[in-house]
């Protein structure tokens, strides 16, 4: 349990795809259990609780948002396609497209995950990396290993992070020594990481296991209808790749003929429903965008990785039309940054790529894109019910934003031009509102700009700090 809290100041959230809302002097109340209890709209009037009802919240934190450093609070980023065991390759992709990557910097790098020290230096800094840039939920692929899976699992249970935590399952096409061994192996190894889990947090506070398999070329179809089978009887969400590639896709049909479709071939190893991620999707075609619209799966759309492999520009406003749930993704390491904030920007600018072909309307605004990272993205991963928003009733898992000023010509007296150079990647000189703030701070900010992140109220990441655990350490 956390402490109760009073968050004030300027609070900025999209409670809608179309709907930047902005809260000026207002008060957010959390309970010891995280969840926000109350909202002053306006603080400053006399009949807010902030003025006239604070008998019973008499000792509570307050933590403000300073108006004169332009910080406000915004919603935890959601992460919905991310493999911490890619961490340390951010950035290193070279030449290559997807499956060439692959073989070429992933598996190897993967494999070498084995080594529980190693494990716990890369995933421990990607836990980190990721917190300190806003992440507060995470969809993990983890490695094949069960012992590394495990690891990323206490790890993010005691730094705090929600996080979703697969092991990787692939029983063909892949290297001979970082392969399962039969669809039987895959199956018994992911189920042991299920049952870690659920022995470290039994009610799926932070962490859930989520099943794995890699993508459609390393599974088999048996081991496929076994991981179908775990996921029905456990009730656990589904990530996997779709379509990310021309290649890949083409592949898939030839191994599978069958298939009418990658999509639908998943669909008939039941790893198609409400509770899957299919990261990608960008070379969909009709029926299959129809079908996952039918089994309301969600869509992780990570257009910095999209870029970088060459792997195509997806259409995500029309998706987003028909209905589809859809989320961002880093999708590290073939996306060179553990920043959604990035893949925001970089969201934008993809859909304006797609609408030089297809027209203005293919374009994500900002405030869309904004919505994909935190409550699009927590309904993809099942908890838009608990977080993404400011609303009474969720849970507070936010980031303080804080950006800093320019100094005026008098203060130039005494400071040097330069100062605050480093502290922030944002320039804001007095005269913007608070929605250019935001567009400045989307198109410019980076971690320097994260002040404070919360989870569930419990504060998981101070600038300039040692990042806090969480107070009940069940990785034991």
């Amino acid at each position: 349990m956390g402490r109760r809290t009073i968050f004030t100041g300027t609070f900025v959230h999209t409670p809608t795809p179309t709907t930047l809302e902005i809260l000026e002097n207002a008060a957010v109340f959390v309970d010891e259990s995280g969840v926000i209890v109350h909202i002053d709209h306006d603080a400053t009037s006399p009949e807010s609780r902030l003025n006239s009802n604070l008998e019973e919240w008499s000792g509570a934190e307050v933590v403000f948002a300073r108006a004169s450093e332009s910080e406000f609070f915004f919603p935890g980023f959601v992460d919905t396609h991310i493999h911490a065991s890619q961490y340390p390759n951010a950035g290193i992709f070279g030449k290559s497209t997807l499956l060439d990557w692959l073989e070429t910097y992933t598996f190897p790098l993967e494999a070498s995950l084995a080594n529980r020290d190693k494990a716990r230096r890369v995933y421990g800094r990607c836990i980190a990396r990721t917190l300190a840039n806003g992440t507060t939920t995470a969809a993990y692929y983890a490695t094949r290993s069960v012992d590394s899976t495990n690891l990323l699992a206490d790890l993010c249970l005691k730094a705090g992070q929600r996080a979703f935590v697969g092991r990787c399952c692939m029983d063909m096409n892949a290297p001979d020594w970082y392969i399962d061994a039969d669809p039987e192996t895959a199956i018994r190894d992911t189920e042991a990481t299920v049952a870690h889990c659920h022995k470290v947090d039994p009610e799926r506070m932070l962490v859930c296991p989520i099943v794995t398999p890699r993508f459609g070329p390393s599974c088999s179809s048996e081991m496929l209808h076994g991981l179908g089978k775990l996921a029905a009887k456990e009730k656990l969400p589904i990530q996997t790749h779709v379509s990310e590639n021309k290649a890949e896709v083409q592949w898939v049909q030839e191994l599978f003929p069958k298939s009418q479709s990658y999509t639908e071939h998943y669909d008939t190893h039941g790893l198609l429903t409400d509770r899957t991620i299919l990261a990608h999707a960008i070379h969909l075609t009709n029926e299959e965008i129809e079908l996952i619209s039918s089994r309301d799966a969600g869509i992780s759309h990570c257009p910095v990785s999209n870029l970088a492999l060459t792997s195509g520009c997806a259409k995500i406003k029309a998706l987003m039309k028909k209905g589809i749930k859809v989320g961002l993704g880093t999708d590290m390491s073939g996306g060179y940054s553990p920043s959604i904030l990035e893949a925001v920007r970089q969201a934008t600018l993809v859909s304006r790529m797609v609408a030089l072909a297809d027209g203005d309307e293919a374009k994500l605004s900002l405030t869309e894109a904004l919505y994909l990272a935190t409550s699009g993205g927590a309904d993809v991963v099942g908890l838009g019910d608990k977080i993404g928003a400011f609303r009474v009733g969720m849970e507070w898992d936010a980031v303080l934003v804080g950006m800093g000023n320019v100094p005026e010509v008098e203060e130039l007296q005494t400071s040097q031009i330069g100062d605050g150079v480093l502290d922030s990647a944002v320039d804001i000189f007095g005269w913007e509102n608070w929605e250019e703030k935001v567009a400045k701070w989307v198109y410019n900010g980076d971690d320097r700009n994260t002040v404070g992140v919360w989870v569930a109220g419990v504060e998981v990441y101070r600038k300039g700090g040692i990042a806090p655990t969480w107070p009940l350490d069940r990785s034991a």
